[in-house]
């Protein structure tokens, strides 16, 4: 069963953990099962999702049920409405805060404005030799997108070179080989934490929050990082 953090008679919104897909994709064709179908089945409503997460990224994902309702959010995502937070572990002492205002570009080939902020919460430094390094450092941070371009926050990371762990495309190959031999780690350490928006129907300010996944809370642990 999916977790339901959020329902009323026009939108939903779920929990999603870490390796589920939102929908069928030609690229991940080792998937059985899918967010959009779970979620369908379990309420036993037509839902559209209004937004995406990358399969290994966990956290709050909002659907729809009715087509105008669905086109609404739409267009507040478009014009960044909505607010977003992300919790993500990071390799390296991440800076106490930064904007990161770096440009993107998409599958077509389109330059796109990107812009993250982020604050760092905590930090941490474990006796374990990794490489040419006595020890490996990590830093908590908590992001906030205010554009939403495929893959902003890891390609952002990734820029300023404090990479996400568990981002095989865009992070660290040997932290995340690191992470799965020390401790058989192998998802990546995004997590979509808070969404703020207006509701479409009721104008109603509405503020989710999602809990982190047990593996997202089994590596804070890990690093002695507080968690809700």
């Amino acid at each position: 069963m999916l977790e339901i953090v959020y329902q009323d008679e026009h939108i939903i919104a779920i929990n999603k953990p870490h390796g589920l897909l939102v929908h069928r994709s030609s690229i991940a064709n080792d998937a059985k099962e899918f967010a959009l179908q779970l979620l369908r089945d379990q309420v036993n409503r037509r839902v559209s999702p209004v937004h995406r997460l990358d399969r290994k990224t966990s956290g709050l994902l909002l659907f729809a049920f009715e087509k105008d309702v669905e086109t609404a959010l739409h267009q507040q995502f478009a014009e960044g409405a909505i607010r977003k937070k992300y919790k993500a572990m990071l390799r390296g002492y991440a800076p106490d805060q930064m904007d990161i205002d770096y440009p993107l570009t998409n599958d077509n080939g389109v330059v796109q404005e990107s812009f993250t902020s982020f604050v760092t919460l905590a930090r941490a430094e474990l006796l374990i030799p990794l490489g040419k390094h006595p020890s490996s450092r990590y830093s908590l941070v908590e992001a906030c997108p205010t554009t939403g371009r495929m893959h902003q926050l890891r390609k952002h990371f990734a820029h300023i070179f404090y990479p996400i762990i568990g981002d095989r495309k865009h992070g660290c190959n040997k932290q995340n080989r690191f992470f799965k031999e020390q401790w058989e780690m192998t998802t990546m350490l995004l997590h979509a934490s808070e969404l703020e928006f207006i509701h479409p129907v009721t104008g109603e300010n509405i503020h989710l929050h999602a809990s982190l996944h047990d593996e997202f809370k089994r590596m804070m642990e890990l690093m002695n990082f507080e968690h809700s």
